[in-house]
């Protein structure tokens, strides 16, 4: 072997030897920033700009607890310089392919857990963390300041300066997001400010801003649960106590039983979309971070006010 090695042409010996190197070194090459959920895919565009390839894994219109990734999604995630996802139970579908990235060494960052998470406000899930954290943009200024972070330590050949820049100036368009919407919710009379929603995924901005969140038609922090009879009643008694009119339920999931809920209270119900868990396609009604917090609270505002 060694006779044979020797009689090769030196440039093609180095290459053979470069091969058998970079195979017997896993881990090496990796490059770029893959993020689970389009959420945190669209804050961590506006952070990473043109430094670094961000490839976001869900699509438009999915929902965080169901969605999979393909074998060349899954190839991407073992590659990434760094891996960004919400963490806290939110992406069911994928958690194997995060934990087994994981294993292998790759940077990952459960952005949920770097944030003060709070447990859910209610139903079967009361004493577990919410991970929809995003609903409350002091904490998503938290996101964005960890996932800077991150970058510049995990990601090869970014400029630190403008990483940090982009950062800061995407802080400055979450604050004024979040001053805009104080101003919004003040205007909803105290008596109404009451949250149904189709599962529980405003926890966070109830608290931030000042609601009760009444209950959920789906007692459970993930849609991949389900209501009994039980449940429904109960939770139709709660609203009709409350002198709720308005149901907010997800744009991308079907809202047969809050229509079931609703018409068991006997009351005038307004079932309202919001857009909770999924960013829309360009042409939608919330194709970014921002415009999704802003089409929800114009929403919430208009039905709760009017209600």
């Amino acid at each position: 072997m060694v006779t044979r090695l020797a009689a090769l042409p030196a440039a093609l010996l180095a290459a053979l030897l470069l091969t058998v190197t970079a195979c017997s070194a896993p881990g090496t090459g990796r490059s770029g920033v893959v993020v689970t959920t389009n959420i945190l895919g669209d804050i961590t565009r506006e952070i990473v700009g043109d430094q670094a390839d961000v490839t976001v894994l869900m699509k438009p219109g999915a929902d965080p607890h169901s969605f999979g990734v393909s074998a060349r999604d899954a190839a991407r995630i073992e590659n990434a310089a760094l891996l960004v996802h919400n963490g806290l139970g939110l992406e069911e579908g994928v958690a194997r392919n995060v934990e087994a990235a994981a294993g292998q060494g790759v940077p990952t960052l459960a952005v949920g857990e770097e944030v003060d998470p709070i447990p859910y406000a209610g139903g079967r899930t009361a004493r577990e963390p919410d991970p929809h954290f995003w609903t409350d943009p002091v904490r998503v200024l938290k996101a964005v300041d960890v996932i800077a972070d991150r970058v510049v330590e995990h990601v090869d050949g970014v400029d630190e300066g403008k990483v940090r820049a982009s950062a800061a100036a995407y802080r400055e368009r979450v604050e004024e997001l979040d001053a805009w919407m104080r101003g919004e919710f003040a205007k909803i009379p105290e008596g109404r400010r009451n949250l149904v929603t189709d599962h529980h995924v405003f926890g966070y901005l109830a608290q931030r801003y000042g609601f009760e969140v009444i209950g959920a038609v789906i007692p459970s922090g993930t849609t991949l649960a389900s209501p009994s009879g039980s449940d429904l009643k109960s939770l139709a008694d709660a609203v009709r106590g409350a002198g709720v009119r308005t149901v907010f339920a997800d744009s991308s999931q079907p809202d047969r039983l809050v229509r079931v809920m609703a018409r068991e209270t006997g009351l005038d119900i307004d079932v309202v979309p919001l857009y909770s868990e999924s960013l829309t396609a360009a042409d939608g009604g919330a194709p970014t971070y921002l415009r999704m917090m802003r089409a929800n609270t114009e929403a919430v505002t208009t039905g709760l006010t009017d209600q």
